[in-house]
């Protein structure tokens, strides 16, 4: 299949843009540079031609920018598609990542907010490659982190979020206390 390096710049670029996503629509591979909206387009234009599933595998390390890119993609996928009612289809999906992150993130060495958990995100689409929903799954979560941290990372962030709210009354059963007092939680 088709491999893209991509390089987190940690910095907005202007080459993810409604005009960039028009400029890939419709192109073969090989004939713009390559990007994310090149392997979008691709595995796009192999759904409708072959009507198979495609899939596109984003991996790397930790900050390299896996989410965004999966963002782009399915921007991409919304807009060729021409899914008017689902056109910010990347923003539903999306919607759930601070409860997500809150639970399956937390702060290592070289990431303040590090996915610990995988992602699984299927987009549908209907007879006419018009995009009708998306399900995100998420496996493999680091359990580890619940009861080790190395030196200079944290928990998962929704302990911390706890412990912030220990003071609340419908917190008080869980007998939380201060995050410093709370490091190591067992579960």
């Amino acid at each position: 299949g088709i491999i893209l390096v991509a390089i987190n710049p940690y910095k907005q670029l202007p080459i993810y843009g409604d005009a960039i996503i028009h400029a890939y629509s419709g192109q073969n591979m090989g004939d713009m540079d390559p990007h994310i909206f090149a392997v979008a387009e691709e595995a796009y234009k192999q759904m409708a031609r072959n009507n198979k599933n495609q899939s596109i595998i984003v991996s790397g390390e930790s900050g390299a920018g896996k989410t965004v890119s999966a963002r782009y993609t399915m921007r991409y996928f919304a807009t060729v598609s021409k899914s008017s009612s689902n056109a910010h289809v990347e923003d539903k999906v999306l919607a759930s990542n601070p409860i997500t992150e809150a639970v399956g993130n937390a702060k290592t060495t070289r990431n303040d907010n590090s996915s610990r958990f995988g992602k699984y995100t299927e987009i549908s689409f209907d007879q006419r490659y018009q995009i009708i929903g998306a399900n995100m799954r998420t496996y493999l979560l680091e359990k580890s982190r619940v009861v080790f941290q190395s030196e200079n990372e944290r928990n998962y962030h929704i302990f911390y979020q706890l412990c912030a709210s220990a003071m609340q009354p419908e917190y008080k059963h869980l007998k939380l206390g201060r995050s410093q007092e709370n490091n190591l939680l067992l579960i």
